[in-house]
């Protein structure tokens, strides 16, 4: 994946690509203190647009003061210019957006107040995280060794760097096991999501999801639950198990990064006819309509950048 573009916006300035650097005694380094968005701007009839900026600006401000840092510099419309400016300074029309607000300096006796707060945000082509491929026949995944984390050991509400060690952890394990991606299970043991996907199944015309709790509110999951019932289609919130997984007439997971994906097989289980099903690819196609601006009840979730 090359991750090159022309400039990098950090603290309110344009920097050129290659100058994009912190020191090595940057904290957020050594600890992971630091918050993340993953945002996508895509090529419309109106020129780039960002899909829903404004909720991923919103979300990555939440995160920092989740996290702990106080009186922040930057507001959710600061990252709303700066994601545009970067966008349109780059030349890009499809592309990956990432923002990160991080402890820079100070910080070492382990006190977010001893330390101060920087933000940088960079741009680049990147197709789907998951492979095109991944579109129409799905993909295969298996349930993780590794467990989601518990709401009390760390902030799951939080798109906290550090969070990120324990998809690492999985997604290494079951690229290694032949797989393409891995299901955490939360401490109670039901299906909470997948190294960086929200989780869906599908069952007899029906659509279901892990709760909130245990989970990342994805942005992308949140537009699914409006196309979904634009569709006809119930989605409801429970516990589920690995087995509900398995009974499943489809299942599929959707973020920024992987956009809608089905998955072709679990833990060694065909689901459904084993590839992309109905119902996904009907939510699948009104998805990538939407996020390039090609439906009018949901174009309010395009942030156009000119």
């Amino acid at each position: 994946m090359g991750m090159e573009s022309k400039f990098v916006w950090m603290n309110g300035e344009m920097v050129p690509f290659e100058k994009a650097t912190i020191h090595f005694l940057t904290p957020a380094l050594h600890y992971g203190a630091a918050v993340f968005e993953g945002i996508r701007a895509y090529k419309t009839d109106k020129g780039p647009a960002v899909f829903r900026l404004r909720d991923h600006a919103e979300r990555l401000i939440e995160s920092a003061e989740i996290f702990g840092f106080r009186n922040l510099q930057f507001t959710p419309n600061d990252v709303v210019k700066a994601v545009k400016d970067v966008v349109r300074a780059n030349g890009f029309g499809d592309c990956y957006v990432r923002p990160l607000l991080y402890l820079d300096g100070g910080g070492w006796n382990l006190n977010v107040d001893n330390g101060k707060a920087s933000l940088a945000i960079a741009a680049w082509e990147w197709g789907n995280y998951l492979g095109e491929d991944a579109l129409a026949k799905g993909i295969r995944a298996n349930i993780s060794s590794f467990t989601r984390h518990h709401p009390n050991i760390m902030l799951t509400k939080s798109k906290v760097a550090g969070n990120y060690v324990s998809s690492f952890l999985a997604k290494t394990e079951s690229v290694r096991l032949g797989f393409e991606e891995a299901i955490m299970l939360d401490p109670q043991g039901y299906v909470a999501e997948c190294t960086g996907e929200n989780i869906f199944a599908v069952r007899r015309g029906k659509i279901y999801t892990p709760a909130t709790a245990p989970i990342l509110e994805g942005i992308t999951r949140h537009s699914l639950f409006s196309i979904a019932s634009d569709l006809g289609y119930r989605v409801k919130e429970q516990p589920i198990s690995r087995d509900h997984l398995y009974a499943a007439d489809e299942v599929f997971v959707c973020g920024t990064a992987a956009e809608v994906i089905g998955l072709s097989e679990i833990d060694f289980r065909k689901i459904g006819d084993g590839k992309t099903g109905p119902v996904t690819r009907s939510i699948q196609k009104v998805f990538h309509d939407a996020i390039r601006g090609r439906v009018e009840k949901f174009e309010h979730w395009c942030e156009y950048v000119d």
